[in-house]
């Protein structure tokens, strides 16, 4: 049987990736967690670690873009362990393009930590601003 988990806690959990401190949100990711990201784009695929998804899409992002992701939660739907997480970075790359994006994460909880992810986002604003990046290098 799983353990439900609060709107309000995941929010306070994800909260933290708007605070700058993404070190607390991952606390709250299990090792082996699995993370879709959906789309056809440069960082979509199946991740099936928490530091292959970091390094895999995060840490890409933040290769181009002018400060670190920031992501604001929006809304947040709950079931049982299950929650839907609507997110939004408003940030600008290295050459001033706008990087709008929205998000979702649809999220399995176990213990208070995400085990599973699968995430939507817009595809064609991420491979715009990495295809950017690899003619640019910017």
């Amino acid at each position: 049987m799983y353990q439900v988990i609060t709107k309000n806690r995941i929010v306070e959990i994800f909260s933290y990736l708007e605070n700058g401190r993404p070190e607390d949100f991952f606390a709250h990711v299990s090792d082996d967690v699995k993370w879709e990201v959906t789309g056809s784009h440069p960082l979509a695929g199946v991740y099936y670690t928490k530091q292959s998804f970091i390094d895999g899409t995060i840490a890409r992002l933040n290769e181009v873009l002018e400060s670190k992701l920031a992501l604001k939660v929006l809304n947040c739907f709950t079931d049982g362990n299950e929650a839907a997480v609507e997110l939004v970075a408003d940030s600008y790359t290295k050459t001033q393009v706008h990087f709008n994006n929205r998000y979702c994460w649809v999220c399995q909880f176990e213990n208070e930590k995400i085990i599973n992810v699968r995430a939507y986002l817009d595809s064609a604003l991420v491979s715009s601003v990495l295809v950017a990046k690899l003619s640019t290098g910017k």
